[in-house]
């Protein structure tokens, strides 16, 4: 908002809203303060990416590559490790045109992805906690049907700009705003799932006891009682209806 008060004023000049942080940074700071500026942006930077590739190579290396190799020594495990972030790092880079063909406002393009892919993990979630009745295969299949759908939409959003408006295809991936989309693929996954829950085997009621509505002990409702105290609930139910009354008026 600043930024664009300064350029309704005419003390700055923005080619588009992304350029609002970076148009301040080099026109309103010293040259000093620019450079700090930068150096804090690339210590953030490196430090984000450097957890990030970290994180990449833990997870491919102990929670898939050591499930099929349980006896590789540490020294292969390290080398994978490396291997896994190289390749994303990789994918990093070639993910730079999918970022272009989206949308050039960051904020539009973040949350264009994030409808595709949030979808499906809330409804897996939801439907894991609320009911004992949901299996793990209807789990699994839920994640990937609801993965399935977002980058199918992602696909034509990227490479179906001749598309057809009368076509089927348009009308059922590209037509839709993406926030109906992702409406839509919720509850395909939802039910999705209660009909492979069916007929897949239920899990282990010890195995998931606390995990759903109604299986809390005594002890743990107590503990969770205790986390909280009526000044949360106020503030939570404040920025509930702050949220709600946003969808209103921007519905």
């Amino acid at each position: 908002m600043i930024a664009y008060a300064l350029n309704q004023k005419g003390m700055l000049t923005l080619t588009n809203s992304d350029a609002a942080f970076p148009a301040m940074v080099k026109e309103l700071l010293p040259i000093g303060f620019t450079g700090l500026v930068v150096g804090g942006i690339l210590a953030a930077l490196m430090s984000s990416l450097a957890s990030l590739y970290n994180s990449s190579a833990t997870l491919f290396t102990v929670d898939f590559y050591k499930k099929f190799k349980p006896q590789a020594p540490e020294k292969e495990l390290v080398r994978v490790g490396r291997i896994a972030t190289m390749v994303v790092v990789v994918l990093g880079i070639l993910w730079i045109p999918v970022m272009k063909g989206i949308g050039k406002v960051l904020y539009a393009y973040l949350q264009d992805v994030q409808s595709m892919l949030a979808p499906g993990i809330a409804a897996v979630f939801l439907l894991g906690v609320l009911s004992k009745k949901t299996t793990p295969k209807a789990g699994l299949y839920g994640l990937i049907s609801g993965f399935i759908l977002g980058m199918t939409r992602l696909g034509f959003v990227i490479f179906g700009g001749n598309l057809n408006h009368d076509s089927i295809f348009y009308r059922l991936f590209l037509a839709p705003n993406w926030l109906h989309y992702e409406i839509v693929i919720f509850f395909i996954v939802i039910i999705l799932m209660i009909i492979i829950s069916v007929f897949t085997p239920k899990s282990d009621p010890l195995a998931i006891k606390g995990l759903y509505v109604g299986s809390a002990t005594p002890e743990e409702k107590a503990y969770t009682r205790a986390s909280w105290t009526n000044w949360d609930l106020l503030f939570s139910g404040i920025i509930i209806a702050v949220i709600i009354a946003f969808y209103i008026y921007f519905w």
